[in-house]
């Protein structure tokens, strides 16, 4: 990848400005989930033991450019610097005056965080002159916001050409670890696709036929696969107006020798509830009141055996409505199954986006796969083949 990391700048006593992604979840003011915050902490602490002076730019919520206290990111201060283990400043702008007297009373090693830079109208704009304002109190760009390089904002797109921009450890990370799952994988590359929409994955789906040797679609979107095929359905979620595109896309898989895995079996049930009377049975046989709610055990065996069989996995989606036991165990058990390859240092695996994200934790397993993605749309489009703004900024 054609992009300079910390280990190529000279930080002494320079001020580097540092994109960080710390749209975290909140409940009356108080940081629920510091997964996030965690996530920076590489970058930041290189950044210290090198002697910079580190200065926090991220975004929270959607103020559209105007101030909105509720959307302020004081409330991160404390538990960022319980995380850091030091001091965390605050300067209530990212830009004028108050940003930069904050920015002069700061020490090498020294970390501050800036106010939501959403609060001014020019951040989603990728407004020059805003840019200019963020960029006249650094002397380095860093940006380790991957989940929020798809938008090219100020803070993410225009500010790289403003100073010498780098990438920072969690941006490496994901970077390295998206060039190994599609970029360069080492093959055969098997792609999961889940969720519930085929209308919200078209581009993906298309792009990745073209790129994967072996993709297994799960989730409400096989339904409308299985229904395109002459499958009937039931009561399922189906996007029938979709049917003539599915089997475009398994006509586009058949093109490019993109072996397609669609349930062979599945599990029904007459509603969705927890613990809600279910059945196996195979595709196609499903009475008229009954709902397909997730992948049948042979369809799940076949998975893990594609697996067994693959030297990469990009995941994206569960299988069933893994929110609901017992239609969990389809995801489970392949989840389980592809870290189990993972750890064994058989499979590369990588996953992201968000339903994916919470899915591997209720397994249990996030920990064992070679990497996983917390951006969501970042990662979609990356998956899809698109150009990301931030990156782009970060390459030339």
């Amino acid at each position: 990848m054609g992009f300079k990391t910390l280990d190529d700048a000279d930080l002494q006593g320079k001020r580097a400005l540092v994109r960080v992604d710390f749209n975290v979840p909140m409940e009356d003011g108080k940081v629920t989930d510091d997964t996030r915050l965690r996530a920076a902490k590489p970058t930041i602490d290189k950044l210290r033991a090198g002697g910079a002076k580190v200065i926090l730019l991220a975004h929270f919520d959607r103020p559209k450019g105007k101030v909105v206290p509720s959307m302020s990111l004081k409330p991160i201060v404390e538990p960022l610097s319980k995380v850091l283990g030091v001091p965390v400043a605050f300067a209530p702008d990212c830009i004028g005056p108050k940003a930069r007297e904050a920015v002069n009373a700061m020490q090498p090693g020294d970390v501050l965080l800036l106010e939501n830079v959403r609060f001014h109208e020019g951040e989603e704009k990728n407004d020059r002159k805003f840019a200019d304002a963020l960029a006249a109190n650094g002397d380095l760009y860093v940006n380790d916001a991957f989940s929020a390089a798809h938008r090219a904002h100020a803070s993410t797109e225009a500010l790289a050409h403003r100073l010498p921009a780098y990438a920072g450890e969690q941006m490496r990370l994901e970077l390295d670890a998206l060039d190994r799952a599609l970029g360069n994988p080492e093959r055969p590359v098997l792609g999961v696709v889940g969720g519930s929409k085929v209308s919200t994955k078209l581009d993906l789906l298309k792009h990745l036929v073209t790129k994967l040797d072996k993709l297994a679609i799960g989730g409400g979107m096989a339904n409308t696969f299985l229904y395109a095929q002459g499958h009937d359905v039931g009561a399922s979620y189906c996007e029938k107006d979709l049917a003539d595109t599915a089997r475009e896309i398994i006509r586009l898989a058949g093109q490019n020798n993109c072996k397609l895995f669609l349930p062979l079996d599945i599990v029904v049930a007459e509603k969705l509830a927890p613990g809600a009377p279910a059945r196996v049975r195979d595709v196609g046989s499903i009475d008229d009141e009954e709902r397909i709610l997730d992948a049948g055990p042979e369809t799940v065996e076949r998975l893990c055996r594609a697996m067994g069989n693959s030297k990469t996995l990009i995941w994206n989606g569960p299988l069933g409505v893994f929110e609901i036991p017992p239609f969990d165990k389809g995801t489970m058990e392949a989840a389980r199954c592809a870290a189990k390859l993972a750890k064994e240092g058989k499979l590369v695996a990588v996953a992201g986006g968000g339903d994916t994200v919470a899915a591997l934790n209720a397994a249990g397993v996030t920990g064992d796969f070679t990497f996983v993605s917390t951006a969501g749309g970042a990662f979609l489009e990356w998956m899809e083949g698109k150009t990301l703004p931030g990156v782009a900024a970060l390459s030339q």
